[in-house]
């Protein structure tokens, strides 16, 4: 009856015990670059990601013990003495259901655990898109300081140039101070970018529980091409999200059908009595039915409440698939963009940058331009390369976010 929510349990299931063997086995060492795909098995591996989510499933399931749990016995003992007459009497009550109330909220606490189950998955979604982006936030200020660093070498290359061409008399005084300006603002620069690579790098360790080792992480920031918009699209109606959505409305009709069992409930009463009057002795044996009538309450509250609930749960369902539906196609086309505008500022701006600079170096070198000249070429070609890095950086964003919107995520 309710195999969609029970093939998500058992995907649960699965990633626990894979999670609980992660933790069990020696973590991959981080003495090589780290990868994406490592840093997402050391962020769900933490324990305490996995405690939660076990902790959760345990509550939801103990609601379901609770939900089909018989309600305890009731033993009554009642001792009258008058006068010379005595009288015992023992009555064990038991309460019966007979409308099937319990049955309906155990299927309803059974839907429930289906929901965290799913909603479990949600959570394993959202680490993974947190371990990603803190990884590729690393990865985009090592790439930006590794292009600083290239741009305070040249300097020192042509530093030794300016150096000979003033000892020579053909570099002026101006070259030099207007060189040191460069390299200083560079020096800043890269400070400035080596700070944010650090706080990037802790928040990093911290997700995944190990320090970074210098050789830090490795991958490619433009991510490629995704799916095609309709495969993208039929992931949709997978998304846990949705799934815990259905769930909980199913629970919610299942408590209201619990709530339209107005049926009397059912005590029944076994029991003996002892009499004795300082003549005589009489025993016997009791037997009791009592039922309550439903006058005043008939579960109206409970039946409003949870008619209620289901209609918000499926009508939060209609709009949250249709948000998604909207969300796959804005983020689709805009990844597609982003990754073609990236290749192209690659191939047609950053590729030639680098003729620019050593027809640049070889004018100056040979005197027919000036330092400014040199120093522009060189601000060009950073400029070149970070923006197509910040390019490269958010056609990744917009790839992680369309991953954790379709449910896309690689574990």
């Amino acid at each position: 009856m309710h195999s969609k929510y029970i093939l998500i349990w058992r995907k649960v299931a699965l990633a626990l015990v894979i999670g609980q063997s992660m933790s069990l086995l020696p973590l991959p060492s981080l003495a090589a670059p780290l990868t994406e795909g490592e840093a997402v098995r050391l962020g769900l591996a933490r324990p305490e990601f996995d405690e939660l989510t076990r902790s959760r499933m345990a509550e939801a399931d103990a609601d379901v013990v609770a939900a089909g749990t018989w309600a305890n016995p009731s033993l009554e003992l009642s001792r009258d003495k008058t006068g010379a007459s005595r009288e015992s009497v023992w009555r064990l009550a038991q309460p019966i259901d007979v409308s099937g109330r319990r049955g309906l909220r155990q299927d309803a606490a059974r839907l429930r655990l289906n929901a965290t189950a799913a909603e479990t998955m949600v959570w394993r979604q959202e680490r993974i898109a947190e371990v990603r982006r803190n990884f590729n936030e690393v990865l985009r200020q090592q790439l930006a300081l590794r292009a600083i660093d290239a741009w305070m070498a040249r300097f020192v290359v042509i530093g030794s140039v300016v150096d000979k061409l003033a000892q020579a008399g053909e570099a002026s005084g101006y070259d030099r101070r207007r060189l040191a300006r460069e390299q200083q603002a560079a020096a800043a620069k890269a400070a400035e970018a080596r700070a944010g690579l650090d706080r990037s790098r802790a928040r990093l360790a911290v997700l995944i529980g190990q320090p970074l080792t210098d050789e830090g992480v490795s991958g490619a920031l433009l991510p490629g091409f995704p799916a095609s918009l309709p495969t993208l699209q039929a992931r949709l109606s997978q998304r846990p999200d949705l799934s815990a959505l259905a769930a909980r409305a199913e629970a919610a009709d299942a408590d209201n059908a619990a709530a339209q069992r107005n049926f009397p409930d059912l005590t029944v009463g076994v029991g003996g009595k002892r009499s004795d009057d300082g003549v005589l002795r009489e025993s016997g044996t009791l037997f009791s039915v009592s039922i309550t009538l439903p006058i005043f309450d008939r579960q109206q509250g409970a039946g409003r409440r949870s008619a209620a609930q289901a209609t918000a749960a499926r009508a939060e369902h209609a709009l949250a698939k249709q948000k998604a539906e909207g969300d796959v196609l804005g983020l689709h086309r805009q990844l597609m963009q982003l990754i073609a505008a990236a290749e192209r500022y690659r191939r047609e701006a950053v590729t030639p940058s680098t003729d620019l600079v050593r027809i640049a170096e070889t004018a100056y070198r040979a005197g027919e331009s000036t330092v400014l000249e040199l120093l522009d070429a060189y601000k060009g070609a950073l400029e070149a390369e970070t923006t197509a890095l910040d390019l490269e950086a958010k056609a990744r964003e917009a790839r992680i976010e369309l991953d954790q919107l379709t449910g896309s995520h690689s574990e």
